[in-house]
């Protein structure tokens, strides 16, 4: 029994550095917490901690994991029962596959903030015109020459249900990982509200006289999840 605790840790890194690699290495589930450039740095830290553990492994296999001091005492290698909390997380991922950030993160998010512009650029004079919410909702609030009047747009998110009038095309958008996910929505009118978090295409057209960025909706169509919901990409 001695034995075996005193393996735990260097069990617990390779643990940590296979989980990493699972949804770095071995699938693009990453996409769900980090952005695409750090998938490299993902791998790295990987590979260095499965190999620390499985360095740690063999050393304790030869040493029987104990170090002699000066006094001819000996110390344990097992580290404190706590650290197997860090491998509570790594089981997790390593077991199951966490879905991204939806609609939940949107109801409660009550900033409704949108980033200030001041310059934008002529719109394409194709109907309807595809555009990313973010671009939608900063010349909804902020353009003063009201590009978007009268132009029948396409827009591309998850569902968030809001009241029986109306519900939220939504994105979470991640700058460098999760934690620093924004929110970005547009109130929906004209059509019924489909299931909560999925994924739609929306044609309509700007509603101006709203308090919040809002689409008179003319047309919906269901589509897959996005490989990297948390790029506001245009849907082509």
């Amino acid at each position: 029994m001695a034995a075996v605790r005193k393996m735990l840790p260097a069990a617990l890194l390779v643990l940590i550095g296979c989980a990493l690699l699972r949804i770095s290495l071995l699938s693009e589930l990453y996409l769900r917490y980090v952005k695409e450039g750090l998938r490299p740095l993902l791998i790295a830290s990987g590979v260095i901690l499965a190999l620390l553990g499985l360095m740690a492994a063999i050393r304790v296999r030869r040493h029987g994991g104990e170090e002699a001091t000066d006094h001819g005492h000996t110390h344990s290698a097992a580290g404190p029962k706590t650290a197997w909390l860090l491998g509570l997380p790594a089981v997790m991922l390593l077991l199951f596959a966490p879905p991204a950030l939806g609609s939940y993160t949107v109801a409660r998010d009550g900033s409704g903030a949108v980033a200030k512009r001041t310059t934008f650029p002529a719109l394409p004079e194709r109907s309807p015109l595809a555009l990313s919410l973010t671009d939608f909702t900063s010349r909804a609030v902020w353009d003063e020459k009201g590009s978007l009047r009268g132009r029948t747009v396409r827009l591309t998110g998850f569902v968030t249900p809001q009241s029986a009038d109306a519900w939220q095309l939504s994105r979470v958008i991640v700058s460098c990982c999760a934690a620093d996910a924004r929110v970005v929505k547009v109130e929906v009118h004209g059509i019924a509200a489909p299931p909560g978090d999925s994924w739609v295409t929306v044609t309509g057209k700007w509603r101006p006289d709203a308090k919040a960025p809002a689409l008179d909706a003319t047309g919906l169509d269901r589509i897959p999840q996005p490989k990297n919901p948390y790029r506001d990409a245009v849907r082509p």
